[in-house]
């Protein structure tokens, strides 16, 4: 039985979601006695899945497909699902694969469980964990379909290498101009910072900052520690951060290692968006701040104080450990 898995690629290389989800699926192959086998659209090498116990790739090469398309690439997946015979597809929770899992379940008449973090429970019933409203619990779903999609959340499995040959074999879908409805006219990318959705540290800035001109100290902090730069909701609405930085429930979701807040108060909709990472810590003048109960470890001062103390700190560690 082969296990399926879609990983995500941008610019001719991997994501590391597409290494996360490989991982998982391995896993999941060993549970049921069966091998991996990856659909790469326009992605990068296949030996590279290979380490992380991919069996085969099933390499995607179409000029049609260079930008994402949700219902083109929902058929590619199901015409590979089928080519394999695969009774599981794997995907990430990134914001593509989110729109496209549901596409790929109605293309297979499959059940889809989002948000999983776990292994499966049980193969017979098909059983996995989920988180549940907006990750403040978990809830036990069963998959009873003859296919089953299950997406991954971010981040909650982790990379672990494996063996896998990584073969790479020419997959040719047919795509006909139905699935081309939609198109992308522009993209416009930063490319010159961490990605939120890749980021193992995520560094936010909310008003207490107090204005844009003193969004080095977010930006020097990130710099130091490796990370991505992230705001909340009124600091994007008022223009002092792109939209493309903001975190929370209407935002974009975080699922990093450590997050850490500063000068954010903790409204409700953020705190939805960020409680998958694992460690939140957060620096606000204000001991009310509702972030401070959610939060794994909490400073309260000024943050004009605290975080050029706290750079300072950690470029001396750096320095003294390299």
């Amino acid at each position: 039985m082969s296990v399926l898995v879609y990983t995500e690629s941008e610019g001719g290389k991997f994501k590391k979601a597409a290494f996360e989800v490989a991982s998982y699926a391995k896993e999941v192959a060993n549970m049921l006695g069966g091998t991996v086998t990856a659909v790469s659209i326009n992605g990068g090498d296949a030996s590279e899945l290979g380490a992380y116990g991919v069996d085969k790739v099933l390499e995607v090469k179409d000029d049609k497909l260079t930008e994402f398309n949700a219902k083109a690439y929902a058929d590619a997946i199901k015409q590979a699902a089928e080519k394999e015979g695969a009774k599981v597809v794997v995907v990430s929770s990134t914001a593509d694969s989110k729109f496209l899992a549901p596409l790929v379940a109605v293309n297979l008449d499959a059940g889809y469980a989002s948000n999983v973090v776990a292994l499966p429970e049980s193969a017979a019933p098909f059983t996995v964990k989920r988180t549940a409203f907006t990750n403040k619990a978990f809830n036990i779903t069963e998959i009873n379909t003859d296919v089953k999609v299950v997406g991954l959340s971010n981040n909650a499995f982790g990379l672990k290498e494996a063996s896998g040959a990584g073969a790479a074999e020419a997959f040719s879908p047919s795509l006909s101009d139905a699935d081309f409805g939609v198109n992308v006219t522009a993209v416009d990318k930063a490319t010159d910072k961490v990605s939120i959705a890749d980021a193992e540290i995520v560094v936010s800035g909310g008003r207490g900052l107090k204005g844009p001109e003193n969004w080095n100290m977010i930006e020097d902090l990130a710099d130091v520690l490796g990370a991505a730069t992230a705001c909340s909701k009124p600091v994007s609405d008022m223009g002092w951060r792109p939209h493309s930085e903001h975190v929370g429930q209407t935002g974009k979701p975080v699922a990093s290692n450590l997050y850490i807040a500063i000068g954010v108060s903790g409204a409700i909709q953020h705190l939805a968006g960020i409680n998958a990472s694992k460690v939140k810590v957060v620096i606000n003048n204000d001991p009310e701040a509702p972030f401070f109960k959610a939060a794994d470890y909490g400073i309260v001062g000024d943050a004009f104080e605290v975080v050029p103390k706290l750079i300072e700190k950690l470029k001396e560690f750096k320095s003294n450990n390299a």
